[in-house]
């Protein structure tokens, strides 16, 4: 009795992922990878770092080769070899080899699809020219390190993940580097106020960030320079151009078979991973994923998805094809990610607020603190700055964005395993996490962010919203001259109407405050309080929140009412802006 032939068009975390666990259950079938590039199994997210010379030798990147499938795992791999076409009914497939131009038809049992994504390029002139380059593969990388020697300046299109890594490791290699982003912040994955800090940082490092800024044209100039026209009018002269303004599904294969494909252009499959055809499966960045906060499909074009799509997906065609064991069902994306920039380091999981306010139904309510990633006392305390976002009905978490240079990730993975567990902000106060002073403090900043969160929903720590405050104080100071108009704009704007009232010391509120606040510092609040109007609302104001916590318990119990700006003038910084 023939083998059972499972073919699987292309490599890297889905694919090659799908085809190992294929093997480790079930021994006697026939695995046949079709890889378009010369390499199957690569390290793409290392690319950048290649270019910085972070990473020295180009095996490096080099996750498997095609002898390691075939000696370790008897998978056969065809390197340099595209697909053309799917013939679902007589479930076959047209292949091409690249080098001799030579067609071949290929029969299968069961096919995945793990085409992966391709860049976007703009729509403008001068893409062809000579240095205008993109970064997907070991090829590319090795195209840009080739030329670095003559490059000087250079334009990075795009402000994501990818452009930014891009434009760190070009400035390692002494790299004069301009970022051009669309939008009117960098990484989009954040909230603009989180992404704020991102991009002081950057500028602080020598990055040169245009916001709200696009390309309309890229010429050659006599000395083979490269003139990159903005739609502002400018013209930047530079040596190269790397266009990163982000991917999409590569699902032309998918679309020739006649298979589903979404509203955001890739492949629609079910819970198993299997496409609207039941022999053929999809994983990776081709396919689009649900989200398991939000329950709307979505691109998620990262390695950690699409290598565990890919392990369910071996495991159901095993049991679909193969023999009689359990499938399991993918639940979806979570949307975890970190960034490493210039020793700041950025990270998220869950959803955003951005992608709440467009869902319209989810009531949430969201804190901010900056705790250090260890106690003060011990050398070398950092801030972490935390944005936490959480259902205002029950507490359950929905999301987290965090930055800063020392103990990121780990608060993100934690509060990203609490998501996937449908965890609550009181499961943070009581999470039991490690604790010595070079590590963490007694109350680890996951704690704090639940402590607040949990205080906000039990009504001992009233809220109020930096966006409201800042677009009420745009308009006084900006529009409001006269006295008289500024009054009446306060009379009839209920968060003008509040008095805000800063706890800090006077020395720190001379330095800097909000417009039309009150200096009482905390430990002189018992002694002031006849200062305070009971009419109007009061909102504290301090360095991070803590102060004004304190005085929110106080004024409350002294029967004020009173709300907390959370995360104090830390965040205030970061709106005024």
């Amino acid at each position: 009795m023939a083998k059972k032939r499972i073919l699987i068009v292309g490599g890297v975390a889905g694919g090659a992922t799908c085809a190992v666990r294929i093997r480790r259950l079930y021994e006697d079938c026939e695995i046949v990878i079709f890889e378009m590039g010369s390499y199957v199994s690569f390290a793409n997210c290392g690319l950048p770092y290649f270019i910085g010379d972070v990473i020295v030798e180009e095996d490096k990147l080099l996750v498997a080769t095609p002898a390691l499938f075939e000696n370790r795992f008897n998978i056969r791999v065809c390197t340099d070899t595209q697909v053309m076409s799917i013939d679902k009914e007589k479930q076959r497939i047209t292949v091409c080899d690249l080098k001799t131009d030579e067609q071949r038809i290929e029969y299968y049992d069961a096919l995945v699809l793990s085409t992966g994504s391709q860049s976007v390029w703009p729509d403008i002139q001068g893409l062809d020219l000579p240095g205008v380059h993109v970064l997907r593969t070991i090829p590319d990388s090795r195209q840009i390190r080739a030329q670095l020697e003559n490059i000087k300046r250079a334009v990075v299109m795009g402000a994501g993940y990818l452009g930014l890594e891009l434009a760190e490791n070009l400035q390692k290699r002494e790299v004069q580097v301009t970022v051009l982003q669309s939008s009117d912040q960098v990484m989009p994955s954040l909230d603009k106020e989180m992404a704020a800090f991102v991009s002081n940082h950057l500028e602080q490092h020598g990055l040169e960030i245009k916001l709200t800024c696009k390309a309309t044209a890229i010429t050659q100039n006599d000395d083979h320079s490269l003139l990159v026209s903005l739609a502002t009018g400018e013209q930047l002269t530079v040596d190269a151009v790397m266009i990163s303004i982000g991917v999409k599904p590569r699902a032309e294969l998918a679309i020739q078979a006649g298979l589903e494909i979404g509203s955001h252009g890739g492949i629609r499959v079910n819970e198993f991973s299997q496409t609207s055809d039941p022999n053929i499966w999809a994983v990776g960045d081709v396919v689009e994923v649900k989200n398991v906060i939000t329950n709307q499909w979505q691109l998620f074009p990262l390695a950690g998805p699409a290598n565990k799509q890919g392990r369910l997906a071996a495991t159901d065609i095993v049991n679909k094809k193969l023999m009689t064991m359990p499938s399991v069902p993918y639940r979806g994306v979570q949307g975890t990610t970190v960034c490493g920039l210039f020793g700041l380091t950025v990270a998220t999981t869950g959803v955003n607020e951005k992608t709440l306010k467009s869902c319209g139904s989810m009531e949430y309510e969201k804190v901010y603190l900056h705790p250090s990633n260890h106690v003060g006392y011990y050398p070398g305390a950092k801030p972490i700055h935390i944005k936490l976002l959480y259902d205002a009905r029950d507490g359950k978490i929905l999301g987290a964005q965090a930055l800063g240079e020392s103990g990121v990730a780990r608060r993100i993975d934690v509060l990203a395993s609490f998501i996937q567990m449908a965890g609550t902000v009181y499961d943070l106060e009581e999470a039991e996490l490690c604790y010595a002073p070079q590590f963490g403090a007694t109350k680890d900043p996951v704690n704090l962010a639940g402590m607040i969160a949990a205080n906000h929903l039990r009504g001992n720590h009233p809220l109020a919203k930096w966006e409201d405050l800042a677009d009420t104080h745009t308009q006084v100071t900006e529009e409001q001259d006269d006295i008289d108009q500024m009054l009446a704009f306060i009379m009839d704007d209920p968060y003008a109407q509040a008095q805000i009232v800063d706890v800090r010391t006077v020395a720190e509120f001379a330095r800097k405050h909000i417009p039309h606040a009150v200096n009482i510092p905390l430990d002189s609040l018992r002694d002031r309080l006849d200062e305070l109007s009971r009419e109007r609302e009061i909102w504290v104001v301090c360095g991070v929140g803590q102060r004004a916590y304190n005085a929110t318990r106080i004024l409350q119990q002294h029967g004020f009412r009173v709300r907390n700006l959370s995360g104090g003038m830390q965040t205030y910084a970061t709106f005024a802006e």
